[in-house]
Parts: C-alpha cells; sequence; structure tokens
C-alpha cells in the first residue's frame, strides 16, 4: 500500500498485540506532527545530554582520574539519559489507535488523522444517512390545495394512501396519479425483492418515490413499458433538479419530467396542472405555504413538474431545457434522526466540539431536523439565525461569513463550493475542521478540512481519495467514536513519554551525581543498557493499550499548537526522575557504608531503578487521576509486563551466568524489601504530588 493511502486495517479476532505487528511496518513510515515534534525535543534533548556528558569528562580530567573511569562516566550518562525507546513507542501507540478506530467502523488513511483527532473543535456533517437513518418514507402528497397521506414504512410497498381521511386511488385523483408518476419516471434507482426482503438500489430519496407511486398502483416495469426514456439530465449539486425526456407512443409526444428542490422547480414553472383543465395559473405563495408546514414538521420536500416538448427532440441539456413548466406537485418524506447520532452529537457538544449540519434540503427540514439533534437550542432572546441557506451565505463577504459559521449550526441548500468556504471560514477562527462528504465535488472541502471524511457506503472514489478517515457505516456516531480514539492515543502517548523521561533521566542524573561527586559509578554502562532493553523498552509500551479514561469526552479539546510536554507533565517529570535519584544513589551508598561489595552495592541500586520504574508506571495510566481511580486491573497487559520484568531483575541478580556478564550480584531479602519499599514510597509521593496539582486554587475574600 502506497505512502498516499496510509493504512487500511482489517476488523477481524486478532488481539491488538497481534494487529501492532502488521502495521508497524506501514505506520512507522509515516510522519506525524507530534513525532515531528518529539524528534525536534529529541535533538534538544541529545545536544543537553552531549553537554552534560562532556561536563563530566571535563570535571574527571580536573580530579585526575583514569580515561577508562572518565569515558564509562560519560557513556553510562548518555545511555541511561537518552530515551531511545521513546520513538518506537509512538509508532507503536498510533498504529494500536488505528487499529481500534477500524474496529469502531473508521478507517484511518492518513496517520496524522489519528492525532488530529484529539484537537477536533468542529465537526461539519452532511445530514442524510449520516445523521439520519438514511431510510425515506413518503408521507404527504400535495396536490393544489389537497393534501394526501401515505402510509406504511420503510421500503415494503404496502400502505394505504388517504386524502381526508379516506382510501384515495388514482383513479379518484389524477393529480395525485401525476405526482406519482413524476417520481416514477424521473427516478434512476430501484426497488427489488429478495429472499422475502425489499431492499433499494440507489438513492434512497428516490426509492421512496418508487414505494410511494407502488402503493398508488403503479408498477415500476408497466410504466417505463408506456413511457420509455430517452434522454436524462443527471442530479448534479449545484442545479439540484433531474430531468429526464420520455417518449409517449399513445399520444404522439414527448414529455420531459423535472423533480427537484422546489425553488428550482418552482422557477421553471408557470402553470400547475389541474384534471379538469390540465393546467390553471400557478399559486406560489400557497405552495410556499404547503412547503413550510411540510418542513416544518421535519419532512423532506421534493417538488415535480412536468412539460411536453417537440416530438423531433431527442435530447436535453440544463441549459436548453423551457421555463413552461406545468407543476405538479409536492411529495414530502421522513427521514428521522438517527438515535445513536442524537447520542453522538451529545457527547461531541460535552467534549467542546461544534457540530455543523450541512445538508442540501430546505431550510424548514434542516431545521426541524437539527432541533430532533439537539443543534439548535430554543431561545427567545436569540437574536442569531438558527439556520442560514445557501442564497444567504452567497451574499456574505468572508469575513462576515467566519463571523456567521462560528455562530450559526445548520445550513441548507449548501453547494459544494460553500462547504469549501464554511470550512475555510471555520479554520479562520482557529478551529480544527472535520469535514463529511460522499459526492465528487465534495473533494475540494474534504481536501481542505483538517480531518475530511468520506461515507464508506454512499462515497464516491473521488471523496474517498480525498478524504483522512472513511466511516464503513455511513455514520456520525462513527465520527464520534474516532475522535474518542484520538483522544485516547494522544493521552497514552502522553503517559508514555511522561513515563520515558523521569526514567531515563532518573538513570543520567544518578550517574551525574556520581561523576560530580567523584564517587564510584552506582551503575555501569552496561547495567544501564540491560535497564533500557528490559524496562524500557518494553514497559513504557503497555501503556499504549491502556483503556480510556471515563472522563476523556468531558474534556475540552486540545490545542493542535500546544507543546508536548506542559508545565504539569514537566512537573511530574522532574518530581519522578528526583525520587528515582535520591531512591538508588541513596541505597547505594547505604549499601557501601554497611560493608556491602560495590557488586551488591550496584545491583541494589540496580534493582531499585528498575523497581520504580516499573511502579512509577502505576502512576501514568492517569495524569491527572489517582491510580485507584482508573481501575488497578483493566489493562492486564501492563501487569504482565511488570510481573516479567520483576523476574527478569531477579534472574539478573541471581544467576551466575548474568552475573559473570553484568557484574552484578545475590543479594539478601532485606535488600529486596529496601527496593520493593521505595518503589512503593514512589508511587505514594508521586501520587501526592498528583493530588496537590489537581486541587483547585483557593478563592481569596473580596
Amino acid at each position: 500500500m502506497g505512502q498516499g493511502r496510509g493504512i487500511v486495517t482489517g476488523t477481524g479476532d486478532h488481539t491488538e498485540i497481534g494487529r501492532i505487528s502488521e502495521m508497524i511496518s506501514t505506520a512507522g513510515s509515516l510522519e506525524t506532527p507530534l513525532t515531528r515534534k518529539i524528534r525536534a525535543f529529541g535533538h534538544k534533548l541529545l545536544i543537553l545530554i552531549l553537554g552534560l556528558a562532556a561536563l563530566v569528562m571535563a570535571v574527571g580530567f580536573w580530579r585526575g582520574e583514569s580515561l577508562d573511569e572518565i569515558v564509562s562516566s560519560a557513556i553510562a550518562l548518555a545511555v541511561g539519559a537518552i530515551p531511545e525507546g521513546l520513538p518506537a513507542a509512538v509508532t507503536v501507540t498510533l498504529a494500536i489507535g488505528v487499529s481500534r478506530m477500524a474496529r469502531r467502523r473508521a478507517i484511518i488513511r492518513k496517520l496524522p488523522a489519528v492525532e488530529t483527532l484529539g484537537s477536533t473543535t468542529v465537526i461539519c456533517s452532511d445530514k442524510t444517512g449520516t445523521l439520519t437513518q438514511n431510510q425515506m418514507t413518503v408521507r404527504h402528497v400535495v396536490v393544489g390545495a389537497d393534501v394526501f397521506d401515505v402510509g406504511g414504512n420503510g421500503y415494503e410497498p404496502l400502505g394505504d394512501i388517504t386524502g381526508n381521511g379516506n382510501p384515495c386511488s388514482p383513479g379518484d385523483a389524477p393529480g395525485l396519479s401525476e405526482c406519482l408518476l413524476a417520481g416514477l419516471v424521473c427516478n434512476d434507482s430501484a426497488l427489488v425483492q429478495k429472499e422475502g426482503r425489499w431492499d433499494a438500489q440507489g438513492d434512497p430519496t428516490e426509492v421512496a418515490l418508487i414505494v410511494a407511486a407502488s402503493k398508488a398502483g403503479l408498477e415500476d416495469a408497466a410504466v417505463k413499458q408506456r413511457l420509455p426514456r430517452v434522454d436524462v439530465i443527471p442530479f448534479e449539486s449545484q442545479h439540484q433538479f433531474m430531468a429526464t425526456l420520455h417518449e409517449d407512443a399513445s399520444a404522439g409526444r414527448k414529455l420531459v419530467y423535472l423533480k427537484g428542490a422546489v425553488e428550482v422547480v418552482l422557477d421553471r414553472c408557470q402553470t400547475a396542472f389541474d384534471p379538469r383543465r390540465q393546467s390553471i395559473e400557478l399559486d406560489r405563495e400557497r405552495i410556499q405555504e404547503q412547503v413550510g408546514k411540510l418542513t416544518a414538521s421535519g419532512l423532506r420536500v421534493l417538488a415535480f413538474a412536468r412539460a411536453e416538448m417537440p416530438s423531433d427532440t431527442q435530447r436535453i441539456n440544463a441549459h436548453s431545457l423551457p421555463r413552461q413548466f406545468t407543476f405538479l406537485g409536492l411529495q414530502g418524506m421522513i427521514d428521522p434522526p438517527r438515535p445513536e447520532a442524537v447520542e453522538a452529537v451529545a457527547a461531541c457538544q460535552r467534549a467542546g466540539i461544534q457540530v455543523k449540519m450541512i445538508t442540501g434540503d430546505h431550510v424548514g427540514t434542516a431545521l426541524a431536523i437539527g432541533k430532533q439533534l439537539g443543534l439548535v437550542k430554543e431561545s427567545a432572546a436569540s437574536t442569531r439565525p438558527a439556520a442560514l441557506s445557501g442564497k444567504e451565505l452567497a451574499v456574505l463577504s468572508d469575513e462576515q461569513l467566519i463571523e456567521t459559521a462560528e455562530n450559526v449550526s445548520v445550513f441548507a441548500r449548501v453547494s459544494p463550493e460553500q462547504k469549501l468556504r464554511l470550512v475555510e471560514a471555520l479554520q479562520a477562527r482557529g478551529h480544527v475542521v472535520a469535514m463529511t462528504g460522499d459526492g465528487v465535488n465534495d473533494g475540494p472541502a474534504l481536501k481542505q478540512a483538517d480531518i475530511g471524511v468520506a461515507m464508506g457506503i454512499t462515497g464516491t472514489e473521488v471523496a474517498k481519495e480525498a478524504s483522512d478517515m472513511v466511516l464503513t457505516d455511513d455514520n456520525f456516531a462513527s465520527i464520534r467514536a474516532a475522535v474518542e480514539e484520538g483522544r485516547n492515543v494522544f493521552d497514552n502517548l502522553t503517559k508514555i513519554i511522561t513515563w520515558a523521561l523521569p526514567s531515563n533521566l532518573g538513570q543520567g542524573l544518578v550517574i551525574l551525581a556520581a561523576a560530580l561527586a567523584g564517587t564510584t559509578l552506582p551503575i555501569l554502562p552496561l547495567q544501564v543498557l540491560w535497564i533500557n532493553m528490559t524496562t524500557g523498552g518494553v514497559l513504557g509500551l503497555l501503556l499504549a493499550l491502556e483503556p480510556k479514561e471515563h472522563d476523556i469526552m468531558h474534556r475540552p479539546p486540545r490545542a493542535p499548537d500546544a507543546p508536548i510536554l506542559t508545565r504539569r507533565m514537566l512537573a511530574q517529570v522532574a518530581f519522578a526522575a528526583g525520587i528515582i535519584l535520591v531512591a538508588a544513589f541513596g541505597l547505594f551508598q547505604w549499601e557501601l557504608a554497611r560493608g556491602a561489595s560495590l557488586e551488591a552495592a550496584r545491583t541494589v541500586a540496580l534493582n531499585t531503578v528498575a523497581v520504580i520504574q516499573a511502579f512509577y508506571l502505576l502512576n501514568c495510566r492517569s495524569l491527572n487521576h489517582s491510580v485507584l481511580s482508573v481501575g488497578l486491573f483493566r489493562n492486564g497487559w501492563l501487569w504482565l509486563g511488570i510481573v516479567g520484568m520483576l523476574l527478569l531483575q531477579v534472574a539478573l541478580t541471581h544467576a551466575p551466568f548474568l552475573n559473570a556478564i553484568f557484574r552484578t550480584a545475590p543479594i539478601g531479602w532485606d535488600d529486596w524489601l529496601r527496593i520493593l519499599a521505595a518503589g512503593a514510597i514512589a508511587v505514594v509521593l508521586v501520587e501526592a504530588q498528583k493530588a496537590l496539582r489537581s486541587r483547585p486554587a483557593r478563592q481569596t475574600p473580596s
């Protein structure tokens, strides 16, 4: 898979540990803003370490120490202080995040999106199929002054059509028949029955029109045989209509049927259908009132019209269509919000993420659905518009649009070009924007957005190629899940960094303190390398598997330009490194003072560093909450790693062949108890520091 396509993972039954190996080769080759920050931080850290190593060497020469001792001290400092396992830990954490998102139906195509998701401040979402169920059902047909109710649910063509509460047939209402006929023939979708179940093939809106016509007794195959199609103008978002040319052989004429947005269809109509006189004067005001009533109920409304063409017409296009159409009527259909989308919108809002709905539907329909989703809050005092149409957006300057995009949550009748303008306007306010799209024309907006989200089911290949993430279920709830996982990925990365830095810094400080004090090295370079290969190389990775914290979606989004190490993290890093320094150096000197051999004293110091690192891992499971509040056993891998590390340290201490290689020596149970006590005290001290740091500042009396 090429770099441009990013990572696409399956969702099989492999464990997360098993997925890491198959994803690491791809993930490791891709760079993210975070990895660039870490690399830059690493360069600064390396310069600092080299400077300290040079200081150690200078002090050694000044004291007249042997070259062997000087070089050994400098190497031990460099090996101990450099967190060489950090880049691998970052890559593995991102790979695990990609795997978890894939299992929650969000396929990451470009690795930086994993990191960016945690900073998302605005999600601009399509309505149909993403926030709603995408199972259209026609509820009302309006012809002239008559309103017909359509029964039934879903795509099963069963249900009565009634007018004023009485059953109605096409023979009783020719106007109803003409309106339903227009929806049936001006249509590129199909309704098929498979294994006793009715399935939609094509656009759900068009399938709903087929179902409504079928309920009135209009059979698709028979109608298409009577009115064969000659040419078509496919629906395009910039036109907002579809038109089909048909041969009416029985009458020796050509007919064009038109369906689309109400205002677009009305703009091409001069008359309205009347069964007695064929056509009457068009009452635009009454039609708009009818549209308002339908959209206020959350119905999506389409308008239908018909025009007769010269008998020799063989082609039609958007520019050659006449403006003398006869208006046939309206069909209002419902596409209810997804229950999970309502909850997901609320969760995003609690997390400080604005959700904006962008749709091609009528403003009234969009506003009604927006209220059901919780996007629009009723407030009598508010003077801001609850929803805006594409026409209203078109007259706004760029400066006005920046203010409007910030304050309005529902946008209707929006063109793809206006989607792009909305993204740019929100970004101008410093927002990190996620934008959904499925059409070819959505490509520019998806590219411009910080996170382009394409639909996996209804999305075109162009939209998918332009996106950073693909939803396999076209569901807004999957975006919310991806944001949650993105926040967890960054959470775990900061935990790994907060664990790794004091672990390495503590070792370096132990070496530095010994060198500056002119005492024997408490830990040899080879012993430092052992700790980094076992403890440092394995334990930190286990934090990548840490489950989400309970309040992860109750925090505000992370600022994308925020530093890797915040003041809070730096304080904890310095405090933990100080504990390692005091405990390891102190116990080393204690052992020498009580007459232990140099090898035994070094073994105690080495085990002290390793045990405190393992115990400190528990502190880093949450940087804000206590070790007990996150659940001690939620991450079983972490405990397996700690037990494994302790067994390796026991082997290093008591296995003769390892004693010979690493110059260690067996120690007594009393030494082990002191080492374990140092680890336990370290946990308590770091927890106390976290509690003090998290305590709200006292309010001073006024």
